[in-house]
């Protein structure tokens, strides 16, 4: 049997965390997945057994922080799965975090490994606590007290240039600079602490997410036309980058399941 759920953070929590998704999987059989970018970073506790990486050859951690990915993943199940996960906005995680997100990129730290002895005892609580809304109450409770000690002075640069990346498709780094009244160089170390990328990097990714959304509401459309409306240079360019992101072609994709964007969904 198979739950999923989505519950929506609370408005003071809303700014910085989109939402938390629930998944409980009770069965035997082995589950296979692959984790594909999105954009967000996420904080993952396994309260049953772990997912394991055929990517990276190994477990994941109980409770661990997954930064944004330029890849696929692709995951395994152990046995019995019950995840509590929080997906933070694009520019979110950094309220609650004293490290630079940067350290996350293309990386999955346990909680134990950094430094956060709040955190700790959250995943503690969390692993005591079986029941999820109860859970997802200590969840909240643990990040409004860490918001208080949050300085948002590049905040509001990081939220104008988000957004622009957001509408604008076809973007450019230097454009999103001068959105933030910074120079080129200060918004590629700011964009990158808060966000956990490099502009590009991310401009990439999120790229890659509008031609899921638009595959998703447009089903129909080619792939030169979806190429043009996405940003890329042309068609080679968008078979080459969902090769990258998805481990497929477009059409391997669509073949395979039905193309959903986690990012621009729940915008």
């Amino acid at each position: 049997m198979e739950t999923f759920n989505i519950i929506y953070p609370s408005p003071l929590l809303a700014p910085y965390i989109r939402y938390y998704w629930l998944l409980k999987v009770d069965t035997i059989s082995e589950i296979s997945e692959t984790s594909i970018p999105v954009g967000c970073i996420n904080l993952i506790f396994h309260r049953a057994s772990r997912m394991f990486s055929e990517t990276s050859n190994e477990l994941q951690p109980q409770s661990f922080v997954g930064g944004l990915s330029t890849g696929f993943t692709e995951l395994t199940s152990t046995g019995n799965i019950d995840m509590i996960v929080v997906v933070f906005q694009p520019f979110g995680a950094r309220a609650f975090f004293s490290l630079p997100m940067s350290e996350f990129f293309n990386n999955c730290i346990s909680v134990h490994d950094i430094g956060d002895i709040a955190l700790k005892e959250l995943e503690k609580q969390i692993q005591d606590n079986r029941d999820s809304l109860s859970s997802i109450e200590l969840i909240e409770k643990h990040f409004i007290k860490q918001l208080h000690a949050f300085d948002d002075y590049n905040y509001k640069r990081i939220v104008a240039a988000i957004e622009a990346v957001n509408n604008q498709p076809q973007i450019e780094i230097t454009s999103l600079s001068d959105i933030a009244c910074l120079s080129y160089k200060q918004f590629t170390r700011i964009f990158t602490e808060y966000v956990g990328a490099k502009p590009k990097e991310f401009t990439r990714i999120i790229r890659f997410q509008r031609a899921l959304y638009i595959l998703q509401t447009n089903p129909k459309i080619s792939l030169t036309r979806l190429a043009f409306e996405c940003g890329y240079y042309d068609q080679p360019h968008l078979i080459k980058e969902f090769r990258i992101f998805a481990g497929c072609t477009p059409t391997e994709f669509i073949a395979a399941c039905n193309p959903y964007s986690d990012y621009f969904s729940t915008l």
